[in-house]
C-alpha cells in the first residue's frame, strides 16, 4: 500500500495521546512505590506543582515535554523490568528503595538515583535493569 492510499483511520499517537498514556501509568506506578508528591515532582523534571496537578487531574489534556516523556519512558521500563525480573508484585515494588550495592548504587537505593534530577538517571538505573535481564551491562 503505498503512503498516499494509507488507511487514514488509524493514525501514529499523537503529543497528546503519549501524555495521557504516560501519565496514567505514572499515577499508577507513583502509587504502587509510594512515592511522595515532591518524589513525583522530581522524578518528572521538576513541574510547577499546580501543572503536575492540572495533568494528574486531566491526564488528556498534558501536553508534556519531550523531557518529562522521556523520563515517562524510563520510569515506565524501570517499572517494567521489576515486573519481570521479582515476579511478586510487592518485592519489585519494594525494590526501588532497597539499599543496593551494586557499582550504580553505592548502597543506596536505586530510587534516591533516580531523584538525582537527571533524565540520565532514570536512564542509568533501567540500564542496569536491562542488563540484569540478560541485555548485557555497559
Amino acid at each position: 500500500m503505498t503512503p498516499a492510499r494509507r488507511d487514514r483511520s488509524v493514525h501514529a499517537p499523537t503529543l497528546e495521546d503519549m501524555s495521557a498514556a504516560g501519565l496514567r501509568a505514572f499515577i499508577r506506578i507513583a502509587a504502587a512505590w509510594g512515592l511522595s508528591v515532591d518524589e513525583q515532582l522530581r522524578l518528572l523534571g521538576d513541574p510547577p506543582r499546580s501543572t503536575f496537578f492540572a495533568w494528574r487531574k486531566v491526564p488528556e489534556k498534558a501536553k508534556l515535554s519531550r523531557d518529562t516523556l522521556e523520563r515517562l519512558s524510563n520510569i515506565l521500563g524501570i517499572y517494567q523490568a521489576l515486573q519481570i525480573l521479582l515476579p511478586q508484585p510487592q518485592a519489585a515494588d519494594a525494590w526501588v528503595r532497597q539499599p543496593n550495592t551494586a557499582p550504580p548504587f553505592g548502597g543506596k537505593p536505586a530510587l534516591e538515583r533516580m531523584l538525582a534530577g537527571n533524565v540520565s538517571d532514570l536512564n542509568l538505573v533501567r540500564r542496569y535493569l536491562d542488563a540484569a535481564r540478560g541485555g548485557g551491562w555497559s
